[in-house]
């Protein structure tokens, strides 16, 4: 097959192989290496990309996963949609163990993390952006959304249709007051990798629409210990050819002609670069 794709997946922990029959191909970008090559394959008839967030090794903590180059690197290989599943932690209690939540909204709580393409510096082969500000109000595709939501629904595993994220630096998890001060503020669910992939794939006028996976409650919404890595990992991998089949579900119901505002993100702004 050509080494092009439509349609992105932005595969989190336990996501580590996605498509079984691939071409794996290596993208170059100005902003360094993507988290690891990509794998392309088709799914009903759709031309799709698979990228492994934290790198097939999962040797990538949330924090130093080069973002920028990871979308760059979609964009470039002909991705205009994305998917991005994810594990996250409940906030609240009937946000358990098990659910789906799609959200419609998000909140950065990270620190360190170079997030915007149109910060003025030169890139690595000597193209300078602009410093230009994107709407971000709705951070989510509504078509990506839908195609999500029905997806999961077709697989009876009937998801939360809406909601907030709330994005962490990591890599630790929360404390129990953190975790409870952001549930207070009615946020939803809380993960380390939903942000800045979704601005930045705003930045490059693509669609990006995450689904999130609860394999906890978080520290504040539970008794005991709290959660670890290791019961995330395992949960994950236990859900994980579940979610693997929404996925695939979705990507068919995703349009083939994108409508929604997200290919306009850049109108009447001019980014100073030319896009790949």
């Amino acid at each position: 097959m050509s080494a092009q794709a439509e349609i992105g997946v932005i595969g989190g922990s336990g996501f580590y192989s996605f498509l079984d029959d691939v071409t794996e191909i290596t993208v170059e970008t100005p902003y360094g290496q993507p988290s690891d090559s990509l794998f392309l394959g088709e799914i009903g008839g759709r031309r799709v990309a698979f990228l492994p967030r934290h790198g097939r090794k999962h040797h990538l903590p949330p924090h130093r996963i080069n973002y920028r180059a990871n979308l760059w690197a979609l964009r470039a290989a002909g991705v205009r949609q994305i998917l991005a599943p994810c594990a996250v932690g409940g906030l609240r209690p009937e946000f358990g163990p098990g659910t789906l939540l799609v959200p419609d909204q998000l909140v950065d709580r990270t620190k360190s993390r170079p997030q915007t393409y149109y910060d003025g510096e030169p890139m690595t082969d000597g193209s300078q952006p602009n410093v230009i500000h994107v709407s971000f109000a709705d951070p989510y595709c509504p078509d990506g959304r839908r195609a999500s939501l029905a997806a999961a629904r077709g697989r009876s595993w009937e998801p939360v249709d809406g909601g907030t994220l709330c994005v962490v630096e990591g890599p630790r998890f929360s404390t129990r007051a953190e975790s409870q001060w952001h549930a207070a503020q009615g946020w939803s669910v809380v993960g380390m990798t939903g942000h800045p992939e979704a601005v930045l794939a705003r930045e490059l006028a693509l669609c990006y629409s995450s689904l999130c996976l609860v394999t906890d409650l978080d520290a504040g919404a539970e008794a005991g210990e709290g959660v670890s890595h290791e019961e995330v990992l395992a949960f994950f991998g236990q859900n994980v050819g579940r979610l693997r089949e929404v996925i695939f579900d979705a990507v068919t119901h995703l349009p083939e002609q994108r409508d929604c505002a997200c290919p306009g993100a850049l109108d009447g702004l001019d980014p100073g670069i030319e896009l790949p």
